[in-house]
């Protein structure tokens, strides 16, 4: 019995390592850091405060962490441009950023830019709010056909002031040089601006904006714009979806309007994520039943679409209903959890639309990652497949996932993942071997050949991470403050209010997948910590597979 009882355990572990092995990046898996220091414009915040001082803006470094991505690929090449947070000079933990642009020719990272227009530099030496902001926030971005890339901004005075009014604008920007240099579009105005916003309790605010363009060219609607984002009022949420619609590249924009939502859903509405198909159909996933006193629930993903440019929506269809963190918190850190899902459609095939996202298993107290599809244009949808593929997937949490979709057949998950333990052996990571901590990147591939079958998975799990990273970084101090990125905006920060973004970013060329992620393994250059050591920053690592390594 006991010679069995030790083949059982043999057993174990060899399949233990065996998973390991086979999760292990693929030597055809590249990572490069796309982040670096800019000069640009920003606030400080004074000694005994956690906000800055109207009137304080000035050139300032944005060294320190770049939190939370978005990545997209101009249509027909391997040119892509990515968007993140880049925190200020050593003002991370009180929550200090502000968006700048990645440009990456031929995919390959060549130098980052402040977005300018929210901040007194870039806006001429004005200190008056607007358009100064302290903060500009939520990177996204997508191209039109002729080789313009546009990102939608959200501008916002430091909420937790109590007094910086307006709080907030959505506002549009633009680069015809691979995100060199931005221009303002919409003639210079706002999208929207609510006046005498203050989100400390939730008033009349826009949040969660996001852009998608028709880079279709034998469209009808080719590259026409579409810019949504959320208006919230109230303390319980209130969340109204917004529309607005360019049809000349960004020049100018329509009123926004309303999108109805159906009876089913609660007047709590965000996380909204456009996405436009093959034949010029705009489709919207969002969440329904957001609650700002209480984030965390029983979420319901609804999926709508347009077929007049924006003009109306519908129907309404309910694609999934995941349950969400009941904390908002993992385990064994203190990093909050981010947007629940992740939405796009395919560039091929008209109708298919994928949706994933995140499900809390409340027996263990873990996430796992799931993936459901619609081959009808979002009226029917598949029953969810759990995406990951870890041996014990209770045991670990599998979280924040994006999906991308991109010429022909390929279409992918990829998600933050903490099946491996911590690596021994390296000085960025604070808690050696520890298990469910560090971080890693995790794609799954799949093949959509136009069928009602549509997207299957082709092979399991693929680790994209060079190096697994430890979410606790950077845990070094600079001029006395904290360089954890805090979404409390203190130091300390407040436990589960650190912040390593609420999504990152994925995209799809004709060659490659590629990811655009936060690590915390490769010490910041130019900048050291009080002592005269290393700082472990947040950078972005852009991370490459070739699709025929994937059989895509």
């Amino acid at each position: 019995m006991k010679k069995f009882q030790a083949a059982l355990v043999l057993v174990a572990a060899l399949a233990l390592v065996l998973q390991a092995a086979a999760y292990a990046a693929p030597p055809l898996v590249k990572n490069v850091v796309a982040s670096s220091p800019v000069n640009g414009g920003g606030y400080p915040v004074p000694p005994g405060s956690s906000l800055p001082t109207p009137g304080t803006c000035g050139p300032i470094s944005l060294n320190a962490n770049h939190s939370e991505s978005w990545l997209a690929v101009k249509p027909g090449s391997e040119t892509l441009v990515g968007s993140s947070k880049f925190f200020v000079d050593r003002y991370s933990t009180y929550y200090d950023f502000y968006l700048g642009a990645y440009s990456m020719p031929n995919g390959s990272p060549a130098g980052n830019v402040q977005m300018p227009g929210f901040d007194c530099v870039s806006n001429g030496g004005t200190q008056a709010m607007p358009p100064d902001w302290t903060n500009n926030t939520d990177p996204n971005n997508d191209w039109d056909t002729q080789g313009r890339v546009y990102e939608l901004n959200l501008p916002f005075n430091a909420y937790w002031s109590g007094g910086l009014h307006p709080n907030g604008a959505i506002a549009l920007t633009y680069s015809d040089d691979n995100g060199k240099t931005w221009s303002q579009g919409n003639g210079g105005q706002y999208l929207d601006q609510l006046s005498n916003s203050l989100s400390t309790t939730w008033g009349h605010v826009e949040d969660k904006q996001w852009i998608a363009v028709n880079h279709y060219a034998a469209s009808k609607y080719a590259d026409h714009v579409y810019a949504m984002w959320t208006d919230f009022n109230g303390a319980g949420g209130n969340g109204k979806i917004m529309v607005a619609v360019s049809r000349d590249r960004g020049q100018s924009f329509s009123k926004p309007i309303q999108v109805s939502t159906p009876s089913a859903a609660t007047p709590a509405n965000t996380y909204v994520y456009p996405s436009v198909g093959p034949d010029g159909t705009v489709y919207v996933a969002f969440v329904s039943g957001y609650d700002t006193t209480n984030k965390n629930r029983v979420g319901h993903v609804y999926v709508a679409k347009s077929v007049d440019d924006g003009k109306t929506w519908g129907p309404f269809t309910l694609a999934a209903t995941p349950i969400e963190n009941p904390t908002g918190t993992f385990a064994n850190t203190n990093f909050r959890d981010g947007i629940i899902e992740n939405f796009t459609s395919s560039q091929t095939y008209p109708g298919h639309v994928y949706l994933t996202y995140e499900n809390y298993d409340s027996p263990a107290g873990t996430m796992d990652v799931y993936f459901t599809q619609s081959t009808d244009g979002g009226n029917t949808w598949a029953q969810p497949a759990l995406v990951n593929d870890d041996a014990g997937t209770a045991a670990t949490d599998q979280f924040q996932p994006s999906v991308a979709a991109g010429p022909g057949n390929a279409v992918a998950v990829a998600f933050y993942d903490r099946r491996a333990a911590c690596p021994t052996g390296d000085p960025s990571i604070s808690t050696p071997g520890a298990t469910n901590t560090c971080i890693a990147v995790t794609l799954q591939a799949y093949s959509d050949s136009g069928t009602a079958a549509g997207a299957v998975s082709v092979g399991g799990n693929v680790n994209l991470s060079q190096y697994a990273w430890d979410p606790e970084q950077p845990l070094q101090t600079l001029g006395g403050l904290s360089q954890y990125p805090c979404a409390g905006h203190a130091d300390p920060c407040p436990a589960g209010r650190g912040f390593i973004g609420d999504y990152f970013g994925l995209a799809i060329s004709g060659k490659n997948i590629y990811a655009l992620s936060v690590s915390t393994h490769y010490p910041a250059g130019g900048v050291r910590d009080d002592v005269g050591g290393p700082i472990y920053y947040q950078q972005q690592v852009l991370a490459t597979v070739a699709r025929s390594a994937l059989g895509l």
